[in-house]
């Protein structure tokens, strides 16, 4: 489920892209399903259908999902590269984390404590990779 925050720095396109990158990283999206026409989630969410298209099209540049004339977009094969949009975003934010001089073991740390507030299960579906 995606949920908009149209207060906060984050653009909502971005915030479609990680909705969906989530539920495909979570199962809740499977391989070949197909999801919500732009202008059915645009409505849903309350915002403009160019920006639902603009995720979309974000999505599909990446390989994430892929579109059939007449038919919709579909969830790609390959949603490992759902993760990967969320892991290239965690790894650039450390970078600049240590470049303006947050010390490694705090960011341990940080690491630690949010993996000990994961509940039992929560832990993501590609962990047996």
């Amino acid at each position: 489920m995606i949920v908009i925050d149209v207060t906060g720095r984050i653009p909502i396109f971005e915030q479609i892209c990680r909705g969906i990158c989530g539920d495909i990283s979570k199962g809740i999206l499977k391989p070949h399903e197909r999801i919500p026409a732009a202008r059915v989630l645009a409505k849903d969410l309350g915002i403009n259908p160019n920006t639902v298209a603009k995720a979309y099209a974000a999505l599909e540049r990446d390989g994430i999902i892929y579109s059939v004339a007449g038919k919709g977009c579909f969830v790609a094969e390959h949603g490992n590269r759902a993760d990967r949009r969320f892991t290239d975003e965690f790894e650039q934010k450390a970078r600049e984390a240590l470049h303006a001089g947050v010390a490694k073991e705090t960011l341990r740390e940080i690491l630690e404590t949010i993996l000990a507030e994961t509940p039992q299960g929560h832990e993501g579906v590609n962990d047996d990779d």
